[in-house]
């Protein structure tokens, strides 16, 4: 049986203009032959991601979400690609870019087009039939979090990332910025919010040296071998990276790290299986980190906290073009809900100070 991730057929209120497109790859893609089929992959919830094939060869095309000009961050197609085509160079799991397109008459946004890194994508659940025993998954979730130490070992100025991000004062950026989002995103009041970002804003701590980071680290955007599901062999969904704190991708790794013994309410969104037996705790994966990287993890429940509700404003993100009418899918209809938890949760950790809820 194969758990390659698999495509599906397009979304409604999704869909490319298949003439357009395949017009443009014959013209820009050197090499292809054959009929275009294009499918989506149905499990993303923000850039679309869509499957072409062309004759025997299979690409992966990227474009914003349909209603994006509202919520213009982290939907840069341009940036992507950019950092793409350096990152590709120096680290294997990065997608090589193939093009880039600004023109909106053929899709009605910008769009790049890559290499598959075909493989396989653990998401909320197993798929029926795949088996993980304990001692594979604690293999796995360190090697998830050795990958990560890799990527911020990258030296971005010598492969020309320097204009991707600015250090100094990243995080309270980071603060602000996420702040902002969360306003303009929202549709309905949650009481803990102006806490949860005063503390935030009141509590930055320094950072260490500034690394690449990918900004939403975890294991469904990561490809994993289907020989050796220990093995790392792709990193997706860039759209994010930037040039600053490493242990914000971190504290992003850990908030979406949920274990049985979380509280009932926030199992609820749970979006990867970092719940079966044999996965670290979250203390395990920050203390292996530190081990890997000598750096300083005193401060996580900062980063942690802080990942929780930039974590809800992404949802609440998701869930703003769901209630605009801006995408029709069914998946999206609990987010407001989801944004709600995740912000209440991040109100515990900063009650508590630390990175455990019990």
């Amino acid at each position: 049986m194969s758990f390659i991730d698999p495509a599906r057929k397009v979304r409604k209120g999704e869909e490319l203009d298949l003439p357009r497109v395949g017009d443009y790859l014959k013209k820009n893609v050197p090499g292809l032959t054959g009929e275009l089929v294009i499918e989506q992959f149905p499990s993303g919830h923000s850039n679309l991601t869509y499957l072409l094939r062309v004759g025997e060869t299979e690409l992966v095309l990227r474009r914003p979400p349909f209603g994006a000009k509202d919520i213009k961050a982290g939907h840069d197609m341009s940036r992507e690609y950019r950092i793409l085509s350096k990152l590709c160079k120096v680290y294997s799991p990065a997608p090589k870019p193939l093009a880039y397109c600004e023109d909106a008459s053929v899709m009605g946004a910008p769009f790049y087009v890559m290499e598959r890194k075909k493989g396989i994508i653990l998401r909320k659940d197993l798929p029926e039939g795949m088996e993980i025993n304990p001692a594979m998954m604690r293999r796995l979730s360190f090697s998830l979090i050795d990958n990560l130490a890799a990527i911020h070992a990258i030296d971005w100025a010598a492969i020309g990332l320097q204009d991707i991000g600015k250090p100094e004062g990243f995080l309270l950026r980071q603060v602000e910025g996420w702040a902002d989002r969360y306003e303009r995103a929202k549709t309905d009041e949650i009481p803990e919010v102006g806490s949860v970002v005063k503390w935030c804003r009141e509590n930055v701590p320094e950072s260490p040296a500034a690394t690449i980071i990918h900004n939403d680290y975890k294991f469904d955007n990561v490809v994993l071998d289907p020989n050796d599901l220990t093995r790392i062999i792709g990193v997706l969904d860039w759209e994010m990276s930037t040039i600053g704190d490493p242990l914000l991708d971190l504290g992003v790794a850990i908030s979406y790290w949920l274990r049985d013994g979380d509280p009932e309410e926030l199992m609820m969104v749970r979006m990867l299986p970092t719940n079966l037996e044999g996965s670290p705790t979250r203390r395990e994966i920050v203390d292996y980190y530190a081990e890997k990287t000598g750096r300083d993890i005193s401060r996580i429940n900062f980063y942690f906290a802080f990942a929780l509700f930039k974590l809800a404003v992404i949802v609440q993100q998701i869930y703003y073009r769901f209630a605009k009418g801006y995408t029709q899918d069914p998946r999206f209809a609990i987010m407001g809900m989801g944004a709600m938890i995740l912000i209440q949760q991040a109100a515990k950790v900063i009650e508590k100070g630390s990175i455990e809820f019990k």
